[in-house]
């Protein structure tokens, strides 16, 4: 029998957090849970590809848009479960156990957030984040998804957006996003470059400027500026 979870894993030029993220799934592979790992890169020109081969990664690639990378990886995928991390996000020892507990039917599933920083503003933001995870469903692609096949093609899939697309296919999804018991760490490099206050404010002006119906090309211009 072939192991449930294919990982799909976006890149653009991602070196720097790899080797946490990678890490990190060897308890799946020792539990049996992971079919592949499949990294879908847009354009890398560092060492990323290079650790995809040094780690026996499938490497699917095309236009750097995290909405279209993450469709593409979906579609190479031949898992029954999908598991979507970003490359900067390191799941927290413990989290094979607390997915094999889930996967006996078919559902949907994000992991509590946590940032790779102490201090008020960390857990600040963090816990907003779970927060609204919570009580609107609507947990962000940082925190890892955990879908089965047959929910994600349901909702849609990933659209092929450069932006909001973790938040677009939270909605297709709507309650049967669950909490999973385990956090997921993520790097909190840029809320320490841009600062906490101007980068989360800056996130949450996104969101509501995406529900209020905006161009999510020009949010994303104005959000990569």
């Amino acid at each position: 029998m072939r192991a449930p979870i294919s990982i799909v894993i976006p890149t653009f030029n991602a070196e720097s957090g790899l080797p946490g993220c990678l890490g990190a799934l060897g308890e799946g592979l020792s539990a049996g849970l992971i079919r592949e790992v499949i990294f879908s890169d847009g354009g890398s020109a560092d060492a990323t590809l290079r650790i995809a081969e040094a780690a026996g990664a499938e490497v699917v690639t095309g236009p750097p848009s995290r909405g279209g990378q993450l469709a593409r990886g979906a579609r190479a995928a031949g898992g029954e479960w999908l598991l979507f991390l970003h490359a900067d996000t390191v799941l927290e020892e413990g989290w094979s156990g607390a997915v094999l507990d889930v996967l006996g039917q078919p559902g949907a599933w994000y992991f509590r957030l946590r940032f790779d920083g102490t201090g008020f503003a960390p857990r600040f933001v963090a816990g907003w984040a779970n927060l609204r995870s919570k009580l609107f469903h609507l947990p962000y692609g940082d925190q890892g998804l955990l879908i089965h096949r047959s929910v994600f093609d349901a909702a849609g899939g990933y659209p092929d957006m450069p932006l909001m697309e973790d938040v677009a296919l939270a909605r297709a999804l709507g309650k049967a996003l669950q909490a999973l018991p385990i956090e997921a760490v993520t790097s909190a490099e840029k809320y320490r470059r841009q600062g906490w206050l101007k980068r989360g404010g800056r996130n949450l002006a996104t969101l509501l400027r995406y529900f209020a119906g905006a161009d999510v090309e020009q949010l994303a211009a104005r959000y990569r500026r």
